[in-house]
């Protein structure tokens, strides 16, 4: 192997020191010694770059990590969306619920209205009734419900009547 060197001694490509003599044998230690760390240097970065398994490790090792702590913040994120979802429909169910106790509240006022202007109407309907009937038949009515039994016998008595009646018509061929 040849050692290119360029004109003023020093290697072509390189920031090394010339390569001109060392002026004694301490100084041709420094020099081997600092060739040496430079070479070693340079053999760690080619190992490195040539460590394709290792880099690719190393790579997806990192890459996991980012995808555990990513997984971590979409699961926080999921959580915290969930618990305002759970929110908020706990607020409309509340809502909902507070409109259908006002409208059931609102349909048992207009029945009761609805029932009082029925009673009203009712009452004056039995005024007017009571108005217009003869004072001999109140008197009658007040009797029969002082003596419930005598008005049961009177109407079996009159039904009676009744029934002799259809039957007579009915056996004389009217029919």
């Amino acid at each position: 192997m040849t050692d290119a060197t360029s004109g003023d001694g020093t290697r072509a490509g390189s920031t090394a020191q010339p390569v001109g003599g060392a002026k004694g044998p301490d100084e041709l230690r420094q020099q081997i010694e600092q060739t040496r760390s430079q070479l070693g240097d340079t053999v760690e970065e080619l190992a490195g770059k040539a460590d394709v398994k290792g880099r690719a490790r190393a790579r997806a090792a990192d890459l996991r990590d980012k995808a555990g702590a990513m997984t971590v913040q979409l699961r926080s994120s999921a959580a915290h969306a969930g618990h305002a979802v759970q929110g908020r429909a706990s607020r409309t169910g509340h809502a909902v619920q507070d409109k259908a106790g006002q409208a059931g509240h609102a349909v048992q006022d207009k029945a009761g209205q609805a029932g009082h202007t029925v009673q009203d109407k009712a009452g004056r309907a039995g005024h007017t009734v009571e108005r217009r009937v003869p004072q001999r038949a109140r008197g009658a009515v007040r009797a029969g419900l002082g003596h419930p039994r005598a008005v049961l016998v009177a109407g079996a008595a009159a039904g009676a009547v009744v029934a002799a009646g259809v039957l007579r018509h009915r056996h004389r061929g009217h029919c």
